[in-house]
Formats: structure tokens, sequence, C-alpha cells
């Protein structure tokens, strides 16, 4: 598969990962919750990489003591698959699982994240931009100053998914 066509389904996922995202926050905070745990029992590309190899290891091992030295082989694939696994960071297993439709961990911890900031896990974290003194808006707020406009609307929830994501691949 050439690059172009690469791009033109990596395009399609993130655009899929948009919908779906937009859908579970209009949705509510439950369904979010439901999709994280989804994601928490997710296997990945480079997971399905290690359990393969391990799975080489040891049935390959089990093989030579009760079949014969020639299964060996598979120990010694295994072993192969690791070094290239731990040298690159990416392997042809796990580049074979991704075709197979599993998504990589990154990917995976992106949508987490996006959706936790969705569903407002984020709000009580101190941030550059915050205010040196609390006390001071709290008496302008009282004052009549800082406050949210009750009627300002709800932002379109299309546009908050494609800053979450952005914010996410930073």
């Amino acid at each position: 598969m050439n690059f172009r066509k690469k791009a033109a389904i990596r395009s399609d996922d993130s655009s899929d990962l948009e919908k779906r995202l937009a859908r579970l926050a209009d949705a509510g905070s439950l369904a979010i919750t439901d999709r994280l745990r989804q994601l928490d029992r997710e296997w990945s590309a480079g997971r399905m990489t290690k359990a393969t190899i391990g799975l080489l290891i040891v049935i390959g091992l089990g093989l030579t003591g009760l079949a014969g030295p020639w299964w060996l082989a598979l120990p010694a694939v295994g072993g192969l698959f690791l070094l290239q696994y731990l040298f690159s960071r990416t392997s042809w297993l796990g580049a074979t699982f991704q075709e197979m439709g599993f998504r990589s961990g990154a990917e995976i911890d992106q949508e987490k994240f996006a959706l936790r900031a969705l569903r407002g896990d984020f709000k009580h974290l101190p941030t550059v931009h915050e205010t040196e003194s609390k006390d001071d808006i709290a008496r302008l707020e009282g004052e009549g100053g800082i406050a949210i406009d009750p009627e300002e609307s709800k932002p379109d929830t299309r546009d908050v998914v494609k800053e979450v994501l952005l914010a996410s691949k930073a």
C-alpha cells in the first residue's frame, strides 16, 4: 500500500474519530464512561505483537521438548521479531496487526484523552493561564464583575471535538 493511500485511510480514521467523539459528547457522561471502559479492554497492535511473540517462544519451546529440536525455529523467529521491535519501536508483525484493523497504543490513548477532556476530567487542574488571586476574582464576581453570561450558547460539539483532538495530538 502506498503512502497516499495510507494517508487517505488515516484521514478517514480521524474523521470517524471526530464523528464518534461528537456522538459521545452529545450522548453525555455515561456514554463517555462506557466508551472509556471499552478502550481499556481494547488490544493495540503493539500488545498483539508482544502476545504473538510470547506465544511463538513458549509454544516453540514446548514443542521442542515434546517433538524435537526442529521446533526451536519458532522461538528463534519470535526472538528475531522481538529484537526488531525493540530496536525500531515498530515491527513487521505490528504493521500486519494494524493492517488487520488494530490501532496503535497512541491512537487509543489519544481517544481516551479526548474523551476525558470532553467529560470534564481536567477542569480542576491548574493551568499556566490561571489568575494569581482567586479571592480577587470571587470578590469581582460578587460585585457583578467577571461572570459567565447565561445567554451564551452552547458551543458546537464538532468544534469542541476538533479542539480536543488538536490538543491531544500535541
